[in-house]
């Protein structure tokens, strides 16, 4: 992404948030790199340079500002990217896909070659893949050291090092002070709880947090997931480990607070990754609500409703039993027939934090085992029960992927192939589970009765104009019609 110098610089002098995280400032005399948002004193112009992403500053010679910490920027939602390829690829690198596989790994998901991988990261990006992958872990490390209290060891591992020897080297090199010396600087946001550690999740403001939580809890199960105090908690079961989440607003600032037990330490980076999509905490709002409020019809929504998110999915197969259960029933009969799935096959636990939640997410493999008698037992007609036997075997099978990382024309295709699954549930799918900003369920009542039409194509036709931005559309259309704005 090219970037204009006299327009970053600007922004860089109005401290303008909607722009953290999509370049960052780096001052020769210091040798030092920033967020635009930095409260320090604004450099001279002829003292910055501006990069398009941290491993680009650190390329260069420059070390993150212990200040406005640039770890803690939020990133870019895929849509704002040029280059597709580039973008899936640094998804995965920031998940830590190079901490246990190779980049030929990495080419052969994306089918591509790693030659023409790491070219297209490099054009992209203006670095190495293998310098992203650096970066990223040294950033997460800097951001363990700062906020919390796990010991250094943990938090080399827990960053993707394989080594506490490497680690302590690279960091050294770096940052030029030791991990010891920069945990003086500590400013944890959590407190002494030693069954988890704290993070902040920093975003674009303006962020809708009661629109999105209570989305998010209203659609689960108790047992697994709630929404109390303006507090959303749930359970989860990620990469063989078990342990449960919290998230709040931080009072003041534009970031969230994130609780993790510690169980879920050792894959804290790709649960990271996994979280702020769930989130969408890298969308970019302001350019969102001013691009739909564009269109009349949903001018007023939007300011009603300004930060509103398309709420993502922690398990996309959880996300997709949702959504077939609930294909030609009401909201509140399909919640009530999700939670009996969770119960009986969601993983059994208990949290001492959290007394009310005691299971995890429904398992596909579970499911795809379960007889169709059983399944239409629960409550379905038999050929839902198909469906829903048919979708499990397909993710527990690894046929079908389901996650913010997958292509979404590919798996809505595939989806489409599934008995009893069509359009609308797929671009549901697409929305949330896959993250994709532009699906749109055009056959879907609420959106036809919002619109004043009764065909599909008629609603297809009107959101043209909301490209590429039409699944927020749909949460704004959704959001009046539950609470009439």
């Amino acid at each position: 992404m090219r970037l204009d110098d006299d327009l970053c610089y600007h922004r860089l002098e109005a401290r303008d948030v909607r722009f953290d995280g999509m370049f960052f400032v780096a001052v020769t005399s210091t040798r030092i790199y920033c967020r635009p948002i930095c409260p320090a004193r604004t450099p001279r112009r002829d003292r910055c340079r501006f990069f398009t992403n941290a491993a680009s500053a650190e390329a260069a010679g420059f070390r993150p500002c212990l200040r406005c910490r640039p770890e803690l920027a939020p990133g870019n939602a895929p849509v704002d990217a040029v280059t597709r390829v580039a973008t899936a690829a640094m998804a995965r690198i920031e998940a830590g896909a190079l901490n246990e596989g190779s980049l030929d790994d990495l080419a052969t998901e994306l089918a591509l070659s790693g030659r023409q991988l790491r070219r297209a990261i490099e054009r992209e990006y203006g670095v190495a893949p293998v310098q992203l992958a650096q970066t990223q872990r040294l950033l997460m490390a800097k951001r363990l050291l700062t906020d919390t209290s796990l010991n250094i060891a943990d938090v080399a591992f827990a960053s993707g090092f394989s080594s506490v020897r490497r680690f302590n080297h690279l960091f050294r090199t770096r940052y030029r002070l030791s991990p010891s010396q920069l945990r003086r600087t500590r400013d944890a946001v959590g407190g002494a709880d030693t069954d988890a550690i704290t993070l902040r999740l920093s975003y674009r403001p303006p962020l809708h947090w009661e629109a999105l939580a209570g989305y998010l809890a209203s659609r689960g199960a108790s047992g697994m997931e709630a929404f109390e105090g303006g507090r959303y908690v749930r359970m989860v079961t990620f990469q063989n480990r078990a342990g449960w989440i919290a998230l709040e607003p931080l009072a003041g600032m534009p970031a969230l607070r994130f609780t993790v037990s510690t169980s879920l330490v050792p894959v804290l980076t790709p649960l990271l990754a996994k979280i702020r999509a769930m989130l969408d905490l890298d969308a970019n709002p302001v350019s969102i609500d001013t691009h739909l409020s564009a269109d009349s019809r949903l001018r007023a929504l939007v300011t009603r409703s300004r930060g509103l998110r398309v709420p993502g999915a922690f398990d996309g197969f959880e996300l997709a039993l949702r959504a077939v259960l609930g294909q030609q029933i009401s909201v509140k009969a399909a919640t009530l027939l999700f939670r009996r799935f969770a119960s009986i096959f969601g993983t059994p636990m208990a949290v001492a934090q959290h007394p009310t939640l005691t299971h995890g997410s429904p398992d596909a493999a579970r499911i795809a085992d379960a007889s169709l008698d059983r399944l239409a037992a629960l409550g379905l007609p038999r050929a839902r029960a198909l469906t829903v036997q048919t979708l499990a075997r397909a993710v527990a099978d690894g046929d079908l992927r389901l996650d913010h990382r997958a292509d979404s024309e590919r798996t809505m295709a595939q989806l489409c192939e599934l008995p009893g699954i069509g359009d609308w549930t797929a671009q549901y799918i697409a929305m949330r589970a896959l993250c994709d900003a532009d699906a749109f369920p055009a056959s879907d009542l609420g959106v036809l009765r919002a619109l004043g039409v009764t065909r599909p194509r008629d609603a297809v036709a009107i959101a043209e104009a909301w490209r590429p931005w039409r699944a927020y559309a749909v949460m704004h259309l959704w959001r009046h019609a539950a609470t009439g704005g």
